[in-house]
């Protein structure tokens, strides 16, 4: 069974930075960042393809965002500028084992908070 664990989550001011990363036990084909705020349904945030050739955002962090990953680590990085208060939220590593998989692997989530 593999594992996701999330680090680097925390408190920011708007405008501020943040980059939190997370660790799968094995390899994965895609890893991703979700989050989920209070109340809202879970969204998605960006993920990658393990040759980083595909990358995709949702459209709330395009251009504020940068997804990367370390293959060899197994390990997935989400870079966070500019950062707004609807960005708090418990952010989530999600992956996916295959091409044809769903994401069926879940960290627990680290808490990121916007607030001044």
């Amino acid at each position: 069974q593999v594992e996701l664990a999330e680090s680097g989550g925390g408190l920011v001011p708007p405008g501020g930075s943040l980059s939190i990363s997370c660790v799968a036990s094995g390899r994965m084909f895609r890893l991703g960042w979700f989050r989920q705020a209070p109340g809202k349904e879970r969204e998605f945030v960006a993920a990658i393809s393990y040759s980083g050739l595909r990358i995709d955002y949702g459209d709330s962090v395009k251009g504020r965002f940068t997804i990367s990953r370390d293959s060899a680590k197994n390990t997935v990085y989400l870079q966070m500028n500019s950062l707004k208060f609807e960005d708090t939220a418990v952010y989530i590593c999600a992956g996916a084992k295959t091409a044809l998989a769903g994401w069926n692997y879940w960290g627990q989530g680290t808490q990121v908070t916007v607030s001044s």
